[in-house]
């Protein structure tokens, strides 16, 4: 992730510095530079709250698959332990430890589903998230109309849209604010990364080898993943997978060595931990970034 410039203005300062980005000269008219300003608050305004909305969608998502996860750890555990449980007075009905083993069994497939669709649900937060990050700047829409509009899109290749560097609110430009947006979303792409991994593991734990087969890393976990993937940069062509995990204070990758063993109850128990943790995202952080957006745009985001 690209550091933040150290004179970028946090939350917890009493009074801002100047725009660490200079401003540019425009390249629009200064009648046209001077309705551009309303309008790309406006667009920064609809944004910001997206990505707070979006913010909020990932907590539930992710809340949603952990419990779908444990859910699926406890079904499997049943099982595994059902031939060495003692029943007491149900030990004489008959094919008991069979029926309940069938039912556990059935209640795996149903959490799978369930986990698989929150993951899903989570890499379209992100994906949300990418797209937003990269919708903040403000074009000027077409010239021949005598009314000025502006547009989402660039229609001038000379138009980058940041109205040439000048502070939009009140400290900071565009770029300044791009910034911020660009380290939300790095946090978020790699604990969805982290979770596959997760996911990948959890999916593959049974019983019986031939219920499910072992699913593998470069293996696309539902029809279109590896496309919304590619959008939060989390696929690779070169080798035709998606990236290997890594955590956010480490620059070295996580293994995704396959293991034919399934894992004992430890290990899982340390898979749904780190699932709660979400260990690349700084909430403070979080928190920290959109109190100083919001402090800039004079809203408030959360």
């Amino acid at each position: 992730m690209e550091a933040l410039d150290p004179s970028t203005p946090s939350s917890s300062s009493s009074s801002k510095p100047p725009n660490p980005f200079p401003p540019t000269l425009s390249p629009l008219p200064p009648s046209v530079s001077r309705l551009w300003r309303p309008a790309a608050q406006r667009n920064l305004r609809n944004q910001w709250s997206k990505l707070a909305a979006l913010t909020q969608q990932w907590s539930s998502s992710s809340s949603a698959g952990r419990s779908h996860a444990t859910s699926l750890v406890n079904s499997y555990l049943s099982q595994k332990y059902m031939p060495s449980m003692e029943l007491g007075v149900l030990s004489d009905m008959p094919n008991i430890r069979k029926k309940a083993c069938w039912k556990l069994a059935k209640q795996q497939e149903l959490h799978r589903r369930n986990l698989l669709a929150s993951y899903k649900d989570m890499v379209g937060v992100v994906v949300q998230m990418v797209q937003t990050s990269k919708s903040m700047r403000c074009y000027l829409k077409g010239t021949s109309s005598a009314l000025v509009q502006f547009s989402a899109s660039s229609e001038d290749k000379n138009d980058p849209g940041d109205g040439g560097g000048i502070t939009v609110f009140t400290f900071f430009s565009i770029s300044t604010i791009e910034k911020y947006a660009e380290e939300l979303v790095q946090m978020s792409t790699l604990e969805l990364n982290l979770k596959r991994l997760l996911v990948v593991e959890l999916l593959s734990i049974s019983c019986e080898s031939s219920m499910i087969s072992r699913i593998n890393w470069s293996d696309e976990l539902y029809p279109g993943e590896f496309d919304d993937l590619s959008i939060c940069n989390l696929f690779s062509e070169e080798i035709g997978e998606p990236v290997h995990p890594r955590l956010h204070v480490s620059k070295s990758d996580l293994p995704t060595t396959e293991c034919n063993q399934q894992p004992n109850q430890e290990t899982l128990q340390v898979y749904l931990t780190t699932w709660l943790a979400e260990v690349n995202i700084d909430t403070h952080r979080v928190d920290e970034i959109f109190a100083t957006i919001g402090e800039e745009m004079h809203v408030k985001l959360t």
